[in-house]
Order: C-alpha cells, then structure tokens, then sequence
C-alpha cells in the first residue's frame, strides 16, 4: 500500500509539473510538443478547445486500443495519469509566462517542466497515454530508451505541427522536445550514468589486484575460452561510473598495453546497496 501511495504521489506530482510545462511556458509563446500533447495544443491554436478536455479524450481512446500490451498495473497508473494530466491542463489553462522575445529560453524550460514531468510519471510505472504507449512498446520490443523513443514520434507531430505555428516555431520546438526527451531519461534512468568494461588481458591476476587497491572496486571474473587460439582465459568484468573511465584505462595499459577492453554504456543496475561512487 505504501508503494502504491507513493506512486501516486508521483504520478500527482509528474501531471502538475506536465502541465505547467504546457501551458506556462509553451501555448503562451505559440509552441508545439510531440505526440498527442502536440496534437491538443494545434486544435487549441485552431478552435480554442481546451487541452485536458481533448488530451482526455485522445488518450482514452488510444489507451483503449493499446491496453491489451501493458500490465493491469501499467493500464490502472495510465488511467490515474491521464485524468490528472487532463485536470491540471484544464485548470491551468490560463497560466501563462510571457516570454516572446527570448523563445530559446521559453523552449529550454517547457521541455525541462515536461521532460521532468513525464519522468516522474514513467518512474512510478505508468504513462501519459498518447506517444507514451508507444514508446512503451518500443522500448519492450526495440530496446530504445523511453525518451528516444518518445523523440521520434514527436519529431512526425511536429513536422505537422509547422503549417500552424511556423518553421521558426517549429525548431524551437524541437528544442523543448530533445530536452525533455534528455530529462525523462536522466529521471527514469538516473543521473548518474555507468558503464560496463569487460578486459581480457595476460595479466588478469595484476588487473585485478590494481584495480582492487587503487579504485577500491570489485571485479567478476568470468571463465573464457579463445575461440582461435581454444586456450583457456580469464575475463574481468566490472561496472563503474563513467569519469572512472580514465583512471581504469591507465591502470590496464601500465600492467598489460595489448590487452582487449570492450566498453559499453549501462542503463541501470540492481543490487541492493550499489551507488557506485
């Protein structure tokens, strides 16, 4: 139960953050978003219709062609979200920040305000409904981040999106997007990025005595077999936080210069009690 409150709490928190993004900094310097947000700011510039009347409208409908793909989890969080969102973007309908002659900065802080927004929605294990859903689905079944995602379908609203605020408009606007995109990433994810080095070296016994006493950092080893040479081999696997980088490499070329490293970026760890450093 107290998981659930705090997802809650969240998603409450993620759709005002959402919707102030929207209406305090983008609808009042005329610019877009992605996605079906994007969608409901155009019929606002066109008809005047209020935003969360046609967000929900537009999302429950797309939640009810999609939710046979998500979890009932998943499907009762997107259903909390999409009505808070919905009520916030009604009832803040007349915020408005005012900022025409700096657009950039009205643009940097709309996609902070919605990145940040929909980060704490998807940390709590739901969607805004919309571009969401689909990104969902990319991100099960292609492996792309929820952001990356969520960039390329709102990079097609708002290619469309220009016939009715312009091309001026229109790249600030993407401006917004690739920084909420960012910013949904660095919630979800975590702000502090790591990596995975993997070293197959003739010395593996020094590496990891170095690496032990000087980084204070734990290694895996992994048993190995050289598919040309068929001689058995040790190899070290660690993850570590990426500016280590440099202090591993110089570690690994003053024991073993030709040793084979492979580096690769790490979404997210779980082990109870990893922090990194």
């Amino acid at each position: 139960m107290k998981r659930i409150v705090k997802d809650i709490l969240l998603i409450l928190i993620g759709s005002f953050i959402f919707s102030i993004g929207i209406n305090y900094f983008a609808i009042p310097n005329r610019l877009s978003e992605g996605g079906v947000i994007g969608i409901t700011i155009v019929t606002y510039y066109l008809f005047g219709w209020s935003p969360g009347i046609v967000n929900f409208i537009v999302n429950a409908v797309l939640l009810g062609a999609g939710y046979k793909f998500f979890s009932k989890r998943v499907i009762y969080y997107t259903i909390v979200s999409i009505l808070f969102t919905s009520l916030f973007l009604h009832l803040t309908v007349n915020w408005a920040a005012d900022i025409n002659d700096d657009t950039l900065l009205a643009a940097l802080f709309a996609g902070l305000a919605v990145g940040l927004g929909l980060g704490l929605i998807f940390r709590s294990g739901g969607t805004s409904g919309g571009s969401a859903i689909l990104a969902r689905l990319a991100n099960q079944y292609l492996g792309w981040s929820i952001g990356k995602g969520m960039l390329i379908i709102d990079i097609g609203v708002i290619v469309g999106s220009a016939f009715i605020i312009g091309q001026e408009k229109a790249m600030y606007t993407l401006i917004a997007v690739y920084v909420g995109a960012k910013v949904i990433d660095i919630v979800v994810e975590g702000a502090s990025e790591r990596i995975a080095v993997m070293i197959i070296s003739s010395s593996p016994e020094e590496v990891l005595e170095a690496v032990t006493n000087k980084m204070a950092r734990g290694l895996t080893v992994l048993e190995g077999r050289g598919g040309y040479t068929n001689t058995n081999k040790e190899v070290l696997y660690i993850v570590l936080n990426k500016q280590e980088i440099v202090q591993l490499k110089k570690i690994i070329e003053d024991i073993d210069p030709s040793a084979y490293v492979t580096i690769h970026n790490v979404h997210e760890v779980f082990r109870t009690g990893y922090k990194g450093k």
